[in-house]
């Protein structure tokens, strides 16, 4: 019962797929993208794989992208679910778009092992770097999260092109980490796969046909599921906040229900509500977001006490 964003928010595009060309980096070889500014050095290098695995190495199976990056980068924590594709002979197909967004694009691709019966889907969640020209959330979600290098420091402040390369850097590390960190306590979200620069990929909630679980805001629950729902996201959000975070940009639409269960997704800016000096005011940000949903699809007025919610989460959060 796991997920992303990027799926979702008010720019989505349909939850199938939509074909598009093959090579998924198309301006990794086009001159005028790599003029655009400066990389990372971490972003350079998986560019610079992508190259290699392109132009070197035996033929790609029919159809196939690319071969698998599985020991590109980090990758997914422990207790691994057996449907990874760990495999180095698996390949990647592109299968389509599943979501655009002003930070990132969510794409389906399938890995397998070519002749058996070894595959799975996945969501790829690439975050743009050189061409990106606003990261609309990060002054206030970036607050304690802070670079080493003054240099660097600059170049995200002044929002140079290396800076916001090191911007898309920092939310990919970022949701990477946090899912990593949920999915290990129990929370409904996708299992994170592998982080490779700025591309994650993650578990596909959705049919085997690609088409990708609805988002709350879509689904239109009988009084008894809106019921169950709102104690599954409460007691989501309780987890959360026992761990010292909140969501921070909590909506109806990035949160799935995928087979009659919650589940989170876009998590990049998640907050830390204890150091961050806004966290209280984004935890209660989120639970008014959601209830506001739930409140216009009929649930019933004694479970909509924001201010009990809140106080619950502040006490599960050590900050009563």
């Amino acid at each position: 019962m796991h997920e992303y964003d990027d799926y979702l928010d008010d720019e989505s595009h349909s939850r199938r797929p939509r074909r598009r060309s093959r090579e998924f980096d198309d301006d990794v070889f086009d001159p005028q993208a790599q003029r655009a500014g400066r990389l990372t050095e971490q972003e350079r290098a998986r560019l610079a794989a992508v190259r290699e695995s392109a132009f070197a190495g035996p033929p790609l199976p029919p159809g196939a992208d690319r071969w698998s990056t599985w020991d590109d980068g980090e990758q997914g924590p422990h207790p691994r679910p057996a449907w990874v594709v760990t495999e180095l002979a698996a390949a990647d197909t592109e299968l389509g778009v599943l979501k655009t967004g002003k930070e990132a694009d969510v794409h389906l691709i399938r890995r397998a092992v070519p002749d058996t019966d070894r595959g799975t889907l996945l969501a790829a969640k690439r975050y743009r770097s050189n061409e990106h020209r606003l990261f609309h959330r990060d002054a206030g979600y970036l607050e304690g999260r802070r670079m080493r290098r003054s240099r660097e420091m600059r170049a995200i402040a002044n929002r140079t092109s290396f800076g916001r390369n090191l911007i898309a850097e920092q939310w990919a590390v970022a949701e990477f980490a946090a899912l990593s960190r949920l999915w290990s306590i129990g929370a409904p979200v996708p299992y994170p796969v592998q982080r490779s620069g700025t591309e994650l990929l993650m578990e596909f909630l959705g049919d085997d046909d690609g088409t990708a679980a609805p988002r709350l805001a879509e689904s239109r629950p009988a009084p008894d599921e809106l019921v169950e729902l709102w104690h599954q996201l409460v007691s989501v959000l309780e987890l959360l906040a026992g761990e010292g975070m909140t969501h921070g940009d909590l909506s109806a639409y990035n949160l799935l229900v995928h087979d009659g269960q919650v589940a989170m997704i876009d998590l990049p800016q998640i907050v830390d509500v204890v150091a961050n000096p806004s966290g209280t005011e984004f935890l209660a940000r989120d639970v008014a977001n959601v209830m506001g949903w739930f409140r216009s699809r009929g649930l019933p007025d004694d479970l909509l006490d924001e201010k009990a919610v809140v106080g619950r989460l502040l006490a599960a959060a050590g900050l009563d």
